[in-house]
C-alpha cells in the first residue's frame, strides 16, 4: 500500500466476517504503518501480532486521553474528554490499579463458575420462550441481548426492569457518529443513575456490585462519582459485547454447518471452550481500536514511535494474522487460538473476559443442540451490521427452525 489507510475502514461486501481487506494489505506489507483519523491527523497503526502485544504491555504507551495528541475516536469523544473521568479504560497505573481492583471482584473466574447454573436456567427459559413464540423470529431479541442484560443486571445489582433505559443509552455511547451532544447527554444520563443507586444502596443492605461498591463509597476509598462511572463502563461492556458474540456468531455458524455441528453434536466442556476462543479470534468484535499514546521514544518493529505521537491497535487483524493463525480466514473450532486478542492484551484485558466466556461457552453449547434445525429466516444480503458502533454486531438476525 502507498496510500495513507483511512480508519476505520470499510469491510469488503459480501466478507462480513474478515477485518476490512486494507488492514489485511497493510499487515501483509509491515506489522506497523501509519493510519489517517475522522480529524486528519495520522498515527502509527498496529497490525502484527507480535507488535500489538509489544505495544499493550509496555507502560511507555498511555492510554491516558487526556494527553495532547491523543487519537481519539470520534469528535464526541475529544469534545467530552475533560467531562469524563478516569476509568480502567482511561488510566495507567497507579490509578488503573485501583479503578481494576475495585471493579473486577464480580468477575473472579471463581465466582464466574458459580454463576453457570443461573446462565444455564437463564438461557434454556429464553430458548423455551423463544420455541413458544413466534417462527421466524429475532434471535438478538428473543436471546442475545436479554442473557448477558439479565446476567450484568444480577450481578451488578442494576434492577432489570430499567434494561430499555440502560441499553436505550448504550447504543448512543457505542455509536461511532454519535453527535457531541447525545455522547455527552447518553454519559451523563447513565452516571446520573449510576450514581443515585448507589447513593441509595449505601443505606441499605443487599447483593451485589452495586451494594459492595456501596459500602467503599461509605469507607472513603472513591467517591459516588467514581463508582457510578466504573459502574456505567460495566453496564455498557456487560451486554453489549456478548450480546454482539451471539448474535454474529450464530449467523457465522449458519454460513459454517460443518462447524456449528462441533457445537451441536459435543458434550466435551473442553471442545465447546476451545470452539468459543476460536469464535472470539475470528470475529473480534472489538473494530475501531485500542488507543495509545507514546511517553517516550519506543522502538517497535524497527520504527522509532516518538514521544506525544499516537497509536492505534485494531485488535482484528492480528487475530487475522497468518505468522500466528495459518489460513485466518477459515473457521476451525478445533484450532488452538487461545493467543487471540479478542479481550485485548497487558493490564487493560478486558475485565469481564471471564463471564463473556461463560456465557458464550453456555449459549453455544446449548442453542443449537436444542434446536438443531435453527436456520436464517432472511436473505444475506438483508442483514444489517453495525459498522459504526465500537462493537461490530448484527442490528437483528431473523431466525427460524
Amino acid at each position: 500500500m502507498t496510500e495513507t489507510l483511512e480508519f476505520p475502514t470499510a469491510r469488503a461486501a459480501g466478507c462480513p466476517f474478515s477485518p476490512p481487506p486494507q488492514q489485511r494489505e497493510a499487515q501483509a506489507e509491515a506489522p506497523i504503518s501509519k493510519a489517517r483519523i475522522w480529524d486528519g491527523s495520522t498515527h502509527w497503526f498496529i497490525t502484527g501480532h507480535a507488535e500489538q502485544r509489544a505495544v499493550l504491555s509496555d507502560t511507555r504507551f498511555s492510554a491516558d486521553e487526556r494527553l495532547p495528541g491523543f487519537p481519539h475516536q470520534n469528535l464526541n469523544m475529544a469534545e467530552n474528554v475533560a467531562h469524563r473521568p478516569l476509568t480502567v479504560f482511561n488510566s495507567d497505573a497507579p490509578e488503573h490499579t485501583r479503578f481494576r481492583r475495585l471493579m473486577t471482584f464480580p468477575f473472579t473466574f471463581k465466582r464466574v463458575e458459580a454463576l453457570r447454573p443461573a446462565i444455564q436456567r437463564i438461557t434454556d427459559d429464553l430458548i423455551d420462550a423463544m420455541l413458544l413464540g413466534p417462527n421466524p423470529t429475532d434471535l438478538v431479541t428473543a436471546l442475545a441481548l436479554p442473557l448477558p442484560t439479565l446476567m450484568i443486571s444480577e450481578m451488578l445489582g442494576v434492577p432489570y426492569e430499567d434494561h430499555e433505559f440502560f441499553q436505550r443509552n448504550a447504543v448512543v455511547a457505542v455509536d461511532r457518529h454519535a453527535t457531541t451532544e447525545e455522547g455527552e447527554r447518553a454519559g451523563r444520563e447513565l452516571g446520573e443513575y449510576l450514581a443515585k443507586l448507589i447513593a441509595e444502596r449505601m443505606y441499605s443492605p443487599g447483593e451485589g456490585w452495586v451494594f459492595d461498591i456501596a459500602e467503599r463509597v461509605t469507607a472513603g476509598e472513591l467517591t459516588v462519582a467514581e463508582a457510578a462511572q466504573m459502574g456505567v463502563v460495566l453496564l455498557i461492556a456487560g451486554h453489549e459485547t456478548s450480546a454482539n458474540m451471539i448474535a454474529l456468531g450464530t449467523f457465522a455458524l449458519l454460513q459454517n454447518p460443518e462447524q456449528l455441528a462441533v457445537f451441536r453434536d459435543s458434550d466435551d466442556p473442553r471442545v465447546i471452550a476451545d470452539g468459543v476462543e476460536e469464535m472470539l479470534r475470528y470475529l473480534s468484535i472489538a473494530q475501531h481500536g485500542l488507543r495509545r499514546i507514546a511517553t517516550e521514544d519506543v522502538e517497535i518493529a524497527g520504527q522509532t514511535i516518538r514521544a506525544g505521537e499516537g497509536i492505534i491497535v485494531p485488535l482484528p487483524v492480528a487475530n487475522w494474522d497468518p505468522s500466528v493463525f495459518p489460513s485466518p480466514e477459515r473457521l476451525d473450532l478445533h484450532r488452538e487460538a487461545r493467543q487471540h486478542h479478542a479481550f485485548g492484551f497487558g493490564i487493560h484485558q478486558c475485565v469481564g473476559q471471564q463471564l463473556a466466556r461463560a456465557e458464550l461457552q453456555i449459549v453455544y453449547g446449548t442453542l443449537y443442540r436444542r434446536i438443531p434445525t435453527l436456520a436464517l429466516a432472511t436473505d444475506i444480503d438483508q442483514i444489517e451490521f453495525k459498522s459504526d458502533h465500537f462493537a461490530f454486531g448484527v442490528t437483528s438476525l431473523p431466525v427460524t427452525w
